[in-house]
C-alpha cells in the first residue's frame, strides 16, 4: 500500500482533532481510562501515526487540558449569571462539578497522572503549564467577583486541587481512608472552600 503523503494543513487539522477527541473521551470516561488507541481509532490513523503527533500520552493529555481550560471558565460564568442559583449555591456546584469532573464532562488529574506529566515536561513546559494553571484559577475567582492576587490564587488552587484529587485518590492510591464516606468529606471540602472564598469576596470584591 502506497504511503500517504500529508500536507501540513492536514497534519494541523489531524492533530486538533486527536486533542479534542482526547479530551471528549477523558471528560466522560476518566483520563485514566482513556487509551491511546481508543483515540487514534475514533480519529482514523494508526497507532505510528499518532506517535508522530505525541511521543506519549501525557503530551497529548497537556494539550487536552489546555484545550479545556476555557470551557471550564465559561461553566463557570454560566454558574454565576444563572438566575436560579444564588452566589453561594453557584460556586459550591462549580467545586461540587469540578470534583466529580467525569460525571459532569470535565477532565482532572489524578495524583498519579500529575506526578508522570511532572516528569515528561520540561522545565520550561512545566512553567508553562503552570503559569496557564495560574491564570486560570485566577480568572475564575474574578467570575466569582473576587479580586486575585498571587496569594489567593495560590490557595484557592491548593484547596480546590486537594478536593479533587483526593475524591479520585480512594481508596486506591490513599488506601487508609474510609471510601464510604468520601461523598460527606468532599461535601465538607467544599463547604470550607466555598467559606473561604465568601470571605474573600466580602473582604474586598473587584
Amino acid at each position: 500500500m502506497p504511503k500517504v503523503a500529508y500536507s501540513e494543513e492536514d497534519r494541523q487539522r489531524i492533530r486538533s482533532e486527536l486533542v479534542k477527541t482526547g479530551l471528549e473521551l477523558m471528560s466522560r470516561q476518566g483520563i485514566q481510562h482513556t487509551t491511546v488507541e481508543q483515540i487514534y481509532k475514533k480519529v482514523g490513523i494508526s497507532r505510528t501515526f499518532f506517535y508522530s503527533f505525541f511521543p506519549a500520552k501525557e503530551d497529548l493529555i497537556v494539550e487536552a487540558l489546555y484545550l479545556q481550560q476555557p470551557r471550564v471558565l465559561e461553566y463557570a460564568r454560566k454558574l454565576m449569571n444563572d438566575p436560579g442559583l444564588s452566589w453561594r449555591e453557584g460556586v459550591w456546584k462549580f467545586l461540587h462539578d469540578c470534583c466529580y469532573g467525569e460525571k459532569k464532562g470535565i477532565a482532572v488529574l489524578t495524583i498519579e497522572e500529575q506526578q508522570q506529566i511532572f516528569k515528561r515536561l520540561s522545565g520550561e513546559n512545566c512553567q508553562i503549564f503552570r503559569e496557564k494553571q495560574r491564570r486560570l484559577f485566577g480568572q475564575i475567582l474574578e467570575c466569582f467577583g473576587i479580586a486575585s492576587s498571587t496569594e489567593r490564587i495560590s490557595l484557592f488552587t491548593n484547596l480546590s486541587l486537594t478536593a479533587m484529587v483526593i475524591r479520585r485518590a480512594v481508596p486506591h492510591t490513599l488506601p487508609f481512608f474510609v471510601p464510604e464516606a468520601m461523598d460527606e468529606t468532599v461535601e465538607f471540602q467544599i463547604e470550607a472552600i466555598t467559606d473561604a472564598l465568601e470571605a474573600m469576596k466580602n473582604s474586598s470584591s473587584i
